[in-house]
């Protein structure tokens, strides 16, 4: 009975590190990378608003944009992914809905941008796409 006491209070402690773990990692807002104003007045007026709100609310769906926009939710997944394939915007899946946020450093600008380019470059050399061993 004793072994079991200090199991559950193990896991009672646990379950409380996991809770503080939790609200610290759920109010991490990292701020986006400043742009120059030219570089962002460089964009279309209508991708630029997309940019702008996604910058403002951290991580957004194609859903939350398009209330917030007051555009159908096509137009602004559209949108999302635009910025994503011109290295403003980094998405990531959460279950069935994508996650699109500002880039944050230098560095995930570097890599957002150099993965599409590193593809094309194996197509073109109908090299393999994926260099890694397959299971057969």
């Amino acid at each position: 009975m004793v072994r079991l006491d200090r199991i559950f209070e193990e896991l009672v402690n646990i379950r409380q590190r996991l809770d503080d773990i939790e609200r610290t990692v759920s109010n991490w807002n990292p701020q986006p990378l400043p742009i120059p104003e030219s570089e962002l007045f460089s964009l279309p007026d209508n991708i630029r608003k997309t940019y702008l709100i996604v910058a403002s609310k951290g991580e957004c769906s194609a859903t939350q944009v398009s209330n917030l926009t007051g555009r159908s939710r096509a137009i602004e997944s559209s949108y999302l992914n635009q910025l994503a394939r011109m290295g403003w915007l980094i998405k990531r899946r959460n279950s069935k809905t994508l996650q699109f946020r500002a880039i944050t450093s230098l560095k995930e600008k570097h890599e957002q941008i150099q993965t599409p380019v590193l593809l094309q470059t194996h197509a073109k050399l109908g090299t393999n796409r994926y260099p890694y061993k397959t299971r057969n």
